[in-house]
């Protein structure tokens, strides 16, 4: 499963195993994708919805991708993006906290703690903000890459914040980490999104209650 096709800020593919007992007879599936990336493609570059949604001014919007627009005049748009629900970027997951290079607010915000460093460099480039992110990992050591970084339209890298990165993982933001920056990386990393989870488990137990 690709958490992004569930409505996580994360293109982050899982393989899940479910038994059940043999005589429960249970035909059960896995819940259908709520969210494509047809939608958000649909949204950002279609009727621009996506834009107009985070204010962003026709000036500051970025060009749409060359291979894209190729793409687009020679078979269209898929109209499979007009009726389903967008994958949500990591513009949606974090756009209501403050930056964190703003310390006088950003202290207000459990985990939300820059951390300096950070540099792209090829295999370490970062996630880019109007995308879902790239799968967050626990990385060697405790020490995570450049998933772990956001990728700025302005072309510049941060280190993503223990709170932004929760957020990517569908935590509840008073579900806080007690550790330093890396270990909760690792343990952040390590988990599975927090409402895919929900979804796949709420599906097994409705399946059971019929």
């Amino acid at each position: 499963m690709n958490a992004a096709d569930y409505g996580v800020a994360q293109k982050r593919e899982r393989v899940f195993i479910v038994g059940f007992r043999s005589d429960l007879k249970a035909n059960w599936s896995f819940p259908e994708p709520t969210h494509t990336e047809e939608a958000l493609i649909w949204h950002k570059w279609i009727t621009g919805e996506y834009w107009e949604r985070h204010a962003i001014a026709s000036k500051e919007r970025p060009e749409i991708p060359s291979l894209l627009r190729s793409r687009l005049q020679r078979t269209g748009a898929n109209l499979l993006g007009s009726v389903t629900a967008p994958w949500c970027t990591v513009r949606d997951a974090i756009a209501d906290l403050p930056p964190p290079e703003n310390t006088d607010v950003a202290v207000e915000i459990p985990n939300h703690v820059y951390i300096p460093g950070a540099r792209s460099y090829p295999g370490h480039t970062g996630s880019p903000l109007d995308e879902p992110a790239k799968t967050l990992k626990a990385g060697v050591h405790g020490v995570p890459g450049g998933e772990n970084m956001l990728a700025l339209p302005n072309g510049q890298v941060r280190y993503l914040t223990v709170r932004e990165a929760a957020r990517l993982q569908t935590f509840p933001d008073d579900y806080y980490f007690p550790c330093n920056w890396g270990e909760s990386m690792r343990q952040i990393g390590n988990a599975v999104p927090v409402t895919l989870a929900h979804l796949i488990a709420k599906s097994i137990r409705s399946h059971l209650d019929r």
